[in-house]
């Protein structure tokens, strides 16, 4: 596996196999994002999915993550921030 200097934490790491979409961003994060910040990124990813609660098959929901995965791994702006001080206060 080839490796790469990331842009994101500046570390010479493991470039992810393949471009992760089929557009323009995909094939940045590719060139160079390696693969312990990708991993990072879909847990991010996850949990605005969870704490937003998107339903990824809207274009809206598809539009926000794209924004927040650029700001997230080549620090173009602010990430989307998740309120966790509710963590565990739930009730239902």
């Amino acid at each position: 596996m080839a490796e790469i200097e990331c842009a994101r934490c500046g570390r010479t790491g493991a470039q992810l196999a393949r471009p992760p979409l089929r557009n323009e961003l995909g094939e940045r994060v590719h060139a160079s994002i390696c693969t312990a910040c990708w991993g990072q990124w879909l847990a991010y990813q996850q949990a605005l999915i969870n704490h937003n609660g998107l339903d990824v098959r809207e274009p809206e929901a598809r539009q926000f993550l794209m924004q927040n995965m650029e700001a997230y791994l080549f620090q173009s702006g602010d990430a989307e921030d998740i309120d966790t001080s509710q963590q565990g206060n739930i009730q239902w």
